[in-house]
């Protein structure tokens, strides 16, 4: 793993706990000393975050946390839906045969567990393992380039709220769902299960991030 990449993998970390809140603004030479790296590739590391709006990168005042914001959201969700819906159909359309389809149903059953053990962080990592399948499935290259560039913003906004909302059992049921239709190659059915399962996401996401006092703008 390359020092860029490293240092962009620990940024990520320490905004997603908290370890670099926020609003707050923290210099190159810091964030170097911090990573125990030299500032080229935490500079390097920066605009791969930045790119993925997590945060800014300021004149003479380094690097910014972006604030949560709801509005942003709202706005990701929208364009994740229609990109996933969009794999959701094309996936159910190539004819996969079950041992191509393995890995989306390993992530579902890996879901379930983690649900019935009440670990929700394992969940979140098979929900991520779904979803990324389910783009890869899809085999539209500029798809996967977009979604990619969204999904740490999904995870964040996740993070918050993860042990705040129901136990995902519904989130569970959509996914397989998709799952039984694109193996039965149904692309409409695979399209409209996946639009109703991230349009309820959205919904509970931000209805979160209200009562957290994160307010739509």
């Amino acid at each position: 793993m390359s020092n860029t990449r490293r240092a962009a993998d620990d940024l990520r970390r320490m905004i997603f706990t908290g370890a670099l809140g926020p609003g707050t603004d923290h210099l190159e030479s810091e964030l170097a000393d911090l990573l125990g790296m030299s500032r080229t590739p935490v500079r390097e590391a920066i605009l791969l975050l930045q790119a993925q709006g997590l945060v800014e990168m300021r004149p003479r005042k380094g690097m910014r946390v972006l604030a949560l914001s709801p509005t942003d959201m709202r706005d990701i969700y929208d364009v994740l839906t229609e990109l996933e819906c969009l794999a959701a159909d094309r996936a159910a359309g190539f004819g996969y045969d079950q041992s191509e389809l393995e890995p989306l149903s390993g992530a579902i059953a890996d879901m379930d567990a983690a649900l019935a053990r009440g670990d929700r962080e394992a969940w979140s990592e098979a929900d991520d393992r779904f979803h990324s399948e389910l783009v890869r499935l899809g085999q539209n290259h500029r798809v996967q380039a977009i979604a990619g560039m969204m999904v740490d913003q999904v995870r964040r906004a996740r993070t918050t709220t993860l042990h705040l909302r129901p136990l995902p059992t519904k989130s569970n049921e959509d996914h397989r769902r998709v799952y039984e239709a694109i193996r039965a190659g149904d692309p409409d059915t695979a399209r409209r299960v996946h639009n109703a399962h991230r349009t309820h996401a959205k919904d509970m996401l931000l209805g979160l991030l209200d009562k957290l006092g994160l307010r739509q703008v």
